[in-house]
């Protein structure tokens, strides 16, 4: 896969969390998709299958009261690297910067794994 189509895989990605719109995932998402969240800490939860990876991006890109800042995307080939900040309320306080180190084959994504900065 070039960059051209994985950074239109990713870019994709990303507007259903900006948006907030859950209806854009259902067609990225590998049926074989391996997803790692931030949390629980220390190694966060480890979902696999269409459905579980689906389900949680989905959950998280309805949560109105929330957002995702895209701070930085680099593409190479079938890989992307996403630095963001997740804001939860109001002021930096209320929030957390992470990256998404993705892998993307045939326009889907098969592996996402998240991690964190955490608080001091």
């Amino acid at each position: 896969m070039n960059d051209t189509q994985t950074s239109e895989v990713i870019r994709r990605f990303n507007d259903a969390f900006q948006r907030h719109d859950p209806a854009i995932l259902s067609d990225l998402v590998a049926q074989d998709c391996v997803m790692e969240s931030i949390q629980p800490a220390p190694d966060g939860a480890r979902y696999e299958g269409y459905e579980a990876c689906l389900g949680f991006w989905q959950a998280l890109a309805t949560e109105s009261a929330t957002s995702f800042d895209v701070e930085d995307v680099v593409v190479s080939g079938d890989r992307a690297v996403i630095r963001w900040r997740y804001r939860f309320g109001d002021g930096d306080d209320n929030s957390v910067r992470g990256v998404n180190l993705m892998h993307v084959r045939d326009g889907k994504i098969v592996e996402a794994l998240g991690y964190a900065k955490r608080p001091a």
